[in-house]
């Protein structure tokens, strides 16, 4: 299947404008530095869908994938779902991340250190 065949597929489409909208705060303060190609010049995109999924954040250029989990993903059904989902995007060739929304807010600079050790395409300007 085509790269275009999977991304943003239109039967999400008001599914991930309603999410774009209605950021939680972990994602929004995530957001305010990935936005504007803030993070080492690359891309990021919010609510991308990748096949039946909607992503939080993903970087295309790294086939980058960043997830912020509440406390439902604790849930042990959640936990499931996030496993297949992850192995899905996985085959898919898309490197995972996940962080606890208290990360975010607490240890920023270690989750953007994480998210840039990923990095594997030349360094870009910003």
């Amino acid at each position: 299947m085509r790269n275009n065949q999977i991304i943003n597929i239109n039967p999400l489409k008001e599914r991930r404008r309603e999410l774009r909208k209605n950021l939680t705060p972990a994602e929004a303060y995530l957001w305010a530095v990935l936005k504007n190609k803030k993070l080492e010049g690359r891309k990021f995109r919010r609510q991308q869908s990748i096949e039946n999924y909607i992503v939080d954040f993903c970087c295309p250029l790294e086939k980058l994938i960043i997830e912020l989990d509440g406390e439902v993903h604790n849930d042990i059904g959640q936990i499931e779902y996030d496993f297949r989902r992850d192995n899905r995007l996985r085959e898919l060739g898309y490197t995972v991340l996940r962080f606890e929304n208290k990360l975010v807010f607490e240890q920023l600079d270690n989750v953007l250190a994480e998210i840039k050790s990923k990095f594997t395409s030349p360094g870009l300007s910003q």
